[in-house]
């Protein structure tokens, strides 16, 4: 196994921390990380950081020749004052750039190392790219024989960040001269794979997803793993021979079953989207045949059946995740920047709404017996997004429902859920079909600040097939709200909601199974929403008492 034998030498604290937690990450890879100061063994690979002189020459302190050496960040400009690094990585540093946001493209020489992230539409000018905060090493000469995986544009001129000399066995990554970079997710994919082109390793094999059940959720999940590098779609299973004949057009070449067991045995991993109240018993099939779990929300109907699937995952030593896809929506990610920021001081009481005045949606999201009733549906996504705000512990749920208008369904026509926390802190989720007039999305109030979140009515304009207007109405929440920070002295500041990276949840997927990154989305963060909305509904059901969710 490769062990990275681990020098540096760091004047900055932050600098420090933020390399602490790069070696906890590759160390979650697989990668061994002990001092550099332990006898080299075969396979091994020499790691440098520093910002100032190291006190004893590489080659007399190891002399092992033939160790691969990764220079990273600062290291060939700020310990190398006699140039022998730089003559051994064959780069020639001039100066650096000031810190900004670095495009990282894959360089001539790139091979399979190829960063993710940004993907521009097809015949833009910039290509797939990963952007970091750094600053880039300028260099003025680079030998023939260095290989350049990755770059940088600094103006008109191509900057190396990643590049390899087998010659020397010298490798170099020239950005991580920041914490910001250095945490970054994009930077640990980055480093591993430098690293196997290094010892030659192998390029770990692509998880095989299967889809078990392809409603409305099949093709975004079948567009995720299609374009998601290390994901690999094998298969999809359902019961309509319709939707098997759509997942085969999206991605020819799939196998597609009406058998649950023959798309598990296709399957690395395997994606439920059946009905809330079946999602149990597949996770639990599908893991006790030694496959990888993620469960369409909500995780389940009972914290128990969430529980059983969680105590079978760590049993068979698998993943289990939820799809907690909106904790990646546009204003999610704008209110918890804020709120991370302590812009709004303490922040002591948050409400949310979701609705409109129309009837419910049919199938089963509506029918209380198969979706786990109203708090689970919406509820699944909003309390999730409440809770990752305020992540201290609930003391207790009120709840209560209305059934007035829809009868032709089961779920409740409005409901609203409280939480208290045990700091203080309370929370609302308010979902109506029966809102004639619509509450903000968000309205967060801190000790300085508050937010508030405004619907917004976005309309399709085009012309029908004889030439009139034909309009498409969109419902409030099909579109990110506007967000508003109103600040104590009155002022009011629009806030900015950029999208996300296309799929983030299924990069993170990628990067856990392959890589042994941790996830945003735990299993046990959505027990705990489980746990909230199970409150809820007993207490509705016995007329609003405080319910503390097991």
């Amino acid at each position: 196994m490769t062990r990275l034998l681990w020098l540096e030498s760091v004047r900055r604290p932050e600098m420090a921390d933020a390399l602490h937690d790069l070696r906890n990450a590759l160390r979650a890879a697989g990668l061994p990380v002990v001092q550099a100061h332990e006898t080299p063994q075969d396979g091994d690979v020499l790691v440098v950081w520093a910002d100032a002189p190291v006190a004893e020459g590489l080659a007399g302190r190891f002399g092992r020749p033939g160790l691969p050496v990764l220079l990273l960040g600062p290291t060939l400009c700020a310990a190398d004052p006699e140039g022998a690094l730089a003559e051994a990585a064959g780069l020639r540093i001039s100066g650096a750039t000031p810190v900004h946001d670095v495009r990282v493209h894959a360089g001539p020489d790139a091979g399979p190392l190829v960063p993710q992230g940004h993907r521009h539409a097809e015949g833009d000018h910039i290509d797939v790219h990963a952007h970091l905060t750094d600053r880039v090493l300028v260099v003025d000469k680079v030998r023939d024989d260095v290989a350049v995986l990755l770059q940088a544009w600094v103006g008109l001129d191509a900057q190396p960040i990643a590049t390899w000399r087998p010659a020397t066995r010298t490798a170099t990554w020239l950005l991580g001269t920041t914490p910001q970079s250095c945490l970054d997710r994009q930077t640990v994919r980055m480093l591993l794979g430098l690293l196997r082109v290094m010892t030659g390793e192998p390029e770990p094999a692509p998880v095989r997803v299967g889809l078990l059940g392809y409603g409305a959720i099949g093709h975004e999940h079948s567009r995720a793993v299609r374009a998601v590098e290390g994901l690999e779609l094998a298969a999809v299973c359902d019961r309509a021979e319709h939707r098997l004949a759509e997942a085969s057009l999206a991605a020819p070449g799939i196998l597609t079953t009406t058998d649950a067991d023959e798309l598990i045995d296709s399957a690395d991993l395997v994606v439920v989207s059946t009905p809330p109240s079946s999602h149990a018993d597949w996770a639990l099939r599908a893991l006790r045949a030694g496959k990888h779990v993620i469960v369409e929300k909500p995780f389940a109907i009972e914290t128990t059946q969430a529980d059983a699937v969680m105590a079978q995952a760590a049993e068979s030593d698998r993943l289990v995740a939820v799809y907690q896809n909106r904790r990646f929506d546009p204003d999610h990610l704008a209110v918890r920047r804020v709120v991370a920021s302590g812009t709004l001081g303490d922040v002591f009481h948050v409400e949310t709404f979701v609705g409109g005045y129309g009837h419910p949606c049919n199938l089963w999201h509506s029918d209380a017996g198969v979706s786990g009733g109203a708090f689970y549906d919406w509820g699944s996504h909003v309390l999730d997004q409440i809770l990752d705000l305020v992540p201290t512990e609930v003391e207790h749920v009120t709840a209560a429902t209305h059934k007035r208008r829809w009868f032709d369904v089961t779920n409740a026509d409005h409901s609203r859920v409280t939480l208290r926390f045990t700091d203080g802190v309370e929370a609302e989720f308010i979902h109506s079909d029966l809102a004639a007039a619509l509450k903000p999305r968000w309205y967060v109030l801190g000790t300085t600040g508050a937010i508030v979140g405004s619907w917004r009515t976005e309309r399709i304009v085009s012309r029908n097939d004889i030439g009139t207007l034909a309009e498409d109405v969109l419902a409030p929440a099909d579109s990110p709200p506007l967000l508003d920070l109103h600040a104590a002295d009155g002022s009011v500041t629009r806030l900015a909601t950029p999208l996300p990276d296309p799929y983030p949840f299924h990069h993170e997927l990628a990067d856990r199974l392959r890589l042994g990154q941790p996830m945003t989305v735990t299993a046990e963060q959505s027990r705990r929403v489980l746990s909230v909305m199970e409150a809820a509904r007993v207490s509705a059901d016995d007329g609003g008492r405080p319910v503390v969710p097991r």
